[in-house]
């Protein structure tokens, strides 16, 4: 009796064990592709002005909410970054992400992921020729991002909580 409870708690373990691991892989899995994708939009799309290596991954349908600069579609939003952000090589907003912010949530239907949550806060600098980045200010943000046929496209974006620059 006692071996068979021994082997029967083992198999549990074992079972449990592995379905730890499988959701650990799966989360560091998401997670990696989340901070690729952050990266293309924010590194190269808003600090380096790549737009073209963000543009295939927002989704036709974006709504972007800002507390600030109100709301935008894809084609306004892509116009803003276009003329906002990228049309003053002397005085260009750079954007970092804060260390350690960054979470993600993955989204399922019944054990399949379908998409995921970004949330993070992030800093905004200004770049000017001969002169150190300065920090202009802080805000808050979060990501929906769905999973459609192996592609991941950004389909709501909301950015709040925007501050100046305390130090």
């Amino acid at each position: 009796m006692k071996r068979h409870f021994k082997i029967t708690f083992l198999i549990i373990i074992s079972l449990f064990t592995s379905q730890i691991f499988a959701q650990s892989n799966d989360e560091a899995k998401l997670d990696s592709q989340m901070r690729k994708l952050d990266a293309l939009l924010f590194e190269d799309g808003f600090n380096l002005c790549r737009i073209e290596k963000f543009e295939p991954f927002i989704a036709e349908d974006l709504e972007f909410y800002h507390d600030i600069a109100g709301h935008q579609n894809r084609a306004e939003f892509l116009k803003a970054v276009k003329d906002n952000i990228c049309s003053n090589q002397d005085k260009k907003p750079i954007r970092k992400l804060v260390p350690g912010s960054m979470k993600i949530f993955p989204l399922k239907n019944n054990g399949v992921l379908y998409g995921a949550i970004q949330n993070g806060v992030h800093e905004f600098y200004i770049k000017e020729p001969e002169k150190t980045l300065y920090k202009t200010g802080i805000a808050k943000f979060t990501h929906l991002w769905l999973l459609k046929d192996g592609q991941w496209k950004l389909k709501r974006v909301l950015s709040f909580d925007h501050h100046p620059a305390s130090d």
